[in-house]
C-alpha cells in the first residue's frame, strides 16, 4: 500500500529544466527514443524532463522494460508527452471518453447483488485523494474495472486514512470488501524467512493482478561505496533506511534485511534522505517518485544524492480482499478481468496519465 506515514507523493512535473540542445534533441518528451550503451532510465528522464524521476517512462513502457536497471541498447522507449499521452497516440482524455462511450450501456445494477464496498486512504495524491477526479488513479482504476469485461456491479468507495486498520480490522470484520492498494509479495517464494508482516499478507488475503508497478530505488551519497554496488550482496553490512510501517518483503527476499543489514526506520522519506546526508544511514530505499519528491523538499539535486544504477526492485500494488469474505475471490476475479481489458485497450495507462496531468497542474498552480 501507500504506507501509513506517507504524507505526500508527487510525480515531478515534466519539462521544467533547460537542457543542452544536444541532449534535448536526443532525448525529448513526446518522442520515441532508442537506448544507447550507457543509458539508464534516470539519465533519460533527466535529459527529457529535467528530473531523475523516471517512473512515468516506466509506466509508459511497462511491457517493454523487463529490468529497470538493465536497458538493452537498441530498445525503443516512448517518452510521454507533457499531458501524459504517448507520442503519435490518442490523448488520454480522448481514449477514456471513447471507452466510456463504448461501455455506456454496461452499467446495470442488480438489486440482489449489493454494491461492492471499497476502501482506500485519502491525501495520497495522485494515487488516492478526494480532491482529484474520481478519487485518484487507484480509485479510478478499480471503479472502471468493475464496469469492464462484462462486469456490471455497482460499488461504493470510502476513504479511511488509518491504513493499518484496513488489513487489521476493516476487511477482517467485513466492514469493507476490497482495499486499495497494497504491496503483496510473491507468496510462492519460500526461499527466505518471512517476517510476520509478509506472513500476514500471504496467508490472510487474496489479491488481484498487479495494478501499478513501482520501481524501488536505493539512494546513497555520490562518493559512497554503495553507490556502485553491483548486487544486493554488496549492500550487506549497510545501515539501510526505509520508513516505519513500510513493506520489507523485497528486502527480505534479496537478503538485505536484518541481521544482514541494520534497519533504520524513521517516519518520512525526507527523514531517510537526511539520514543519508548526515551519515546516520548508508542507503535509503523507497519508490523513485517519492525519492524525487523528498529530494525536492530538501533542495537536493541528483548531484547530492544518487540512485544506484545497478540495483533496484519492482513492486506491484494490488487490490486485496480478506479470505474470510465469502465473495472475496469473486471480486478479485471481476477486478482482474476488468483490469486486463483496460490494459489491452490502453485505458489503464490513459487513466494513470490523466490523473498525473491533473495532479501536476494542481502542484504548479499551488507553487505560483
Amino acid at each position: 500500500m501507500f504506507e501509513v506515514n506517507l504524507k505526500k507523493v508527487v510525480i515531478s512535473t515534466v519539462a521544467v529544466t533547460a537542457l543542452s540542445a544536444g541532449a534535448a534533441a536526443a532525448q525529448e518528451a513526446c518522442t520515441n527514443y532508442t537506448v544507447v550503451d550507457g543509458d539508464t532510465l534516470a539519465t533519460i528522464a533527466i535529459a527529457a524532463y529535467g528530473t531523475s524521476n523516471y517512473q512515468p517512462i516506466f509506466n509508459a513502457n511497462r511491457n517493454t522494460i523487463l529490468n529497470p536497471s538493465n536497458l538493452e541498447p537498441g530498445l525503443v522507449l516512448a517518452l510521454p508527452c507533457e499531458d501524459g499521452s504517448l507520442p503519435n497516440g490518442q490523448s488520454a482524455q480522448d481514449l477514456i471518453a471513447a471507452e466510456e462511450a463504448r461501455n455506456a450501456n454496461n452499467k446495470v445494477s442488480n438489486v440482489y447483488e449489493p454494491p461492492i464496498k471499497i476502501v482506500t486512504g485519502g491525501n495520497y495524491a495522485p494515487f488516492a485523494d478526494e480532491d482529484l477526479t474520481g478519487g485518484g488513479f487507484l480509485v479510478r482504476l478499480a471503479s472502471t474495472a468493475l464496469n469492464r469485461a462484462g462486469n456490471n456491479r455497482e460499488f461504493s468507495a470510502s476513504f479511511v486514512n488509518d491504513w493499518s486498520s484496513h488489513l487489521d480490522t476493516l476487511l477482517p470484520l467485513g466492514a469493507f470488501d476490497v482495499s486499495l492498494a497494497w504491496y503483496i509479495p510473491d507468496c510462492s517464494n519460500r526461499s527466505y524467512e518471512w517476517s510476520p508482516e509478509t506472513t500476514k499478507r500471504c496467508t490472510q488475503f487474496d489479491s488481484t493482478v498487479s495494478v501499478y508497478d513501482t520501481v524501488i530505488g536505493f539512494y546513497t551519497l555520490p562518493d559512497s561505496g554503495y553507490a556502485t554496488a553491483r548486487s544486493f550482496e554488496d549492500f550487506k553490512g549497510a545501515r539501510l533506511c526505509r520508513m516505519e510501517g513500510w513493506f520489507t518483503h523485497d528486502l527480505e527476499e534479496n537478503g538485505v534485511f536484518e541481521p544482514n543489514v541494520t534497519m533504520i526506520q524513521p517516519v518520512t522519506a525526507t527523514d531517510c534522505m537526511d539520514a543519508v546526508l548526515t551519515g546516520v544511514a548508508d542507503v535509503a530505499s523507497f519508490e523513485v517518485q517519492l525519492a524525487a519528491d523528498a529530494m525536492s523538499d530538501l533542495g537536493l539535486s541528483h548531484n547530492d544524492i544518487v540512485e544506484n544504477p545497478f540495483v533496484n526492485t519492482v513492486a506491484g500494488l494490488r487490490f486485496v480482499t480478506h479470505r474470510t469474505n465469502p465473495y472475496g475471490r469473486q471480486y478479485v476475479a471481476m477486478l482482474n478481468a476488468g483490469l486486463n481489458e483496460m490494459r489491452e485497450s490502453g485505458e489503464w495507462y490513459a487513466i494513470i496519465s490523466d490523473t498525473l496531468r491533473e495532479h501536476n497542474e494542481k502542484l504548479m498552480a499551488a507553487s505560483n
